[in-house]
């Protein structure tokens, strides 16, 4: 994988493991807030990462004091001052795309939570798989401050993260909430030292890469329906997934390891 230093976006390999990418977003004079130039690029390069067999798992992160603080609103400002109807086509341009791609690509996404995370950056961080955050990492939904209603999947992630009553909570006052609050709603799975936030994001996802996954992908699907599906399509889709893994090397791998006492070898397939 190459990169631009300078680009909105950067993609890089881990120096441990080159099956593990690392897309940063990388407008830290910004708090790297999004404007269209980064949303394309976070959308082309999370596209790239999620087409790469050789990847196996991916981190998102940020560089600087924020991962991101969502919409630049002073592109936003200006396109309401040409022509307000046409401000709200980047949600299905730009946001839906990035956080289905995150959310569906068929390999463990991690967030490392660098720093504050708000509005669209709050949604892009939840569609992840797992978080870790620095210990001076906020939060917020910043929604309703502006007069508008949640984008990037935020009203079902926070909802099927924190139940319905505490994601209202948040979407409707705009409360900010800190990295300890964070964990102990289950919204982040470790809170670290701000210098130790990468690195904690890549030794989980290092783990994951070396791990079973085509289970990984089924899991994800598995959870995405089991959230809003009745219990029959529950199980149905379940034991369709069973049944693919079952045929899979990984899984025959997997048995045999279990039954000569060794460590498996997953491969992918």
């Amino acid at each position: 994988m190459e990169t631009n230093s300078g680009a909105p976006v950067l993609v890089t390999p881990d120096e441990k493991d080159p099956a593990v990418a690392i897309v940063t977003l990388n407008r830290p004079d910004k708090r790297n807030s999004l404007t269209v130039e980064v949303k394309e690029a976070l959308l082309a390069a999370l596209e790239r990462v999620a087409a790469d067999s050789a990847v196996r798992a991916v981190v998102l992160t940020g560089t600087g004091r924020s991962f991101c603080v969502g919409q630049d609103l002073a592109e936003h400002v200006a396109s309401l001052r040409g022509d307000a109807s046409t401000s709200f086509g980047t949600v299905e341009k730009h946001y839906n795309p990035i956080v289905r791609t995150i959310a569906t690509m068929p390999k463990p996404v991690v967030c490392g939570l660098n720093g504050g995370a708000a509005g669209a950056g709050l949604g892009f961080a939840m569609a992840c798989d797992l978080r870790v955050a620095a210990d001076t990492a906020t939060f917020v939904t910043a929604f309703s401050a502006i007069g508008l209603t949640a984008d990037s999947g935020l009203s079902a992630t926070l909802v099927h993260s924190m139940g319905a009553a505490r994601a209202t909570e948040l979407l409707l006052l705009g409360e900010s909430f800190d990295a300890a609050q964070a964990q102990a709603s289950g919204l982040v799975r470790a809170v670290v030292p701000v210098g130790e936030v990468l690195e904690a994001a890549l030794e989980l996802a290092r783990r994951l890469a070396a791990g079973p996954t085509l289970a990984y992908a089924e899991i994800k699907k598995a959870v995405a329906i089991g959230a809003v599906s009745s219990l029959d399509t529950v199980l149905a889709n379940e034991g369709a997934g069973q049944a693919r893994l079952g045929v899979t090397r990984d899984h025959r791998e997997a048995v045999e390891a279990f039954l000569e006492k060794r460590r498996p070898s997953f491969e992918g397939r």
